[in-house]
């Protein structure tokens, strides 16, 4: 079995579950490539969802001023919250630091991710400017600091400030989320699995594994196996219920 599996993700660089997600996600791709020899390999494609895209460039305020207006809360509530999933993070590895975080519109990273996909370095750019917003305090909002980060993966610095400042990879950031809107996706982080199957949220490692099992497996099924299979389902269910009445 050699055919990858070709996996989708709409992701925002200041959601906090997305970063949380991706990591439960490679881990769940890790448990199933390791179940067995033959299982194939795994391609991952980012695609752009931005949460707040009126954010300004340079928000002033915390992030926790910035969720309370945002969903109309508190900010202790707010600020709770934010120790809740910094302490979720950390059960992922990943060391969250709100109090430096530099709140910002992400539509410029998302531009540069998609120039970093034509380059061959996406994967290594999404992981970059995660780990500069949620762990570093570093802005990924501002031409200058993403193209600083962009040269740390390997991209031409003179490029990507020029691809910004043009909006040169705009259309393909609005291409993605018209994507999303076709698929009826409004949240993130959001999975698509070989074009077919959605999973939504940063889900346990456990259940990208079974899922990613589960999709290879319907890969050797024809739709009248499938059909088959899920009359039998039923027919075990209404079974079940006749016997328990």
């Amino acid at each position: 079995m050699n055919d990858s599996v070709k996996v989708d993700v709409w992701s925002d660089i200041a959601c906090p579950w997305c970063y949380i997600g991706k990591r439960k996600f490679e881990a769940g791709v890790a448990a199933f490539r390791s179940a067995a020899d033959d299982r194939p390999t795994v391609e991952v494609e980012y695609h752009s969802f931005e949460l707040s895209p009126d954010t300004p460039v340079d928000f002033e305020g915390t992030e926790a001023e910035f969720l309370s207006g945002h969903k109309g809360m508190p900010v202790e509530q707010a600020q709770r919250m934010l120790d809740q999933v910094t302490r979720i993070a950390a059960s992922v590895g990943l060391d969250y630091d709100f109090e430096s975080m530099h709140h910002t519109n992400t539509v410029k990273a998302h531009q540069l991710i998609h120039l970093a996909k034509q380059q061959g370095k996406q994967l290594e750019m999404v992981e970059r400017l995660f780990a500069a917003y949620f762990e570093r305090g570093e802005h990924v909002g501002q031409d200058e600091s993403l193209a600083s980060l962009a040269a740390e993966v390997g991209l031409d610095r003179d490029e990507v400030l020029a691809t910004l400042r043009d909006d040169a990879q705009l259309a393909a950031v609005r291409a993605d989320q018209a994507q999303a809107q076709a698929y009826g996706i409004n949240g993130v982080p959001f999975f698509v699995i070989d074009g077919k199957y959605g999973v939504s949220g940063a889900q346990d490692p456990a259940a990208f594994e079974q899922v990613l099992t589960q999709v290879v497996a319907l890969r050797d099924t024809t739709p009248e196996e499938v059909a088959q299979a899920s009359q039998r389902a039923t027919d075990d269910e209404a079974a079940d219920a006749a016997v328990t009445r």
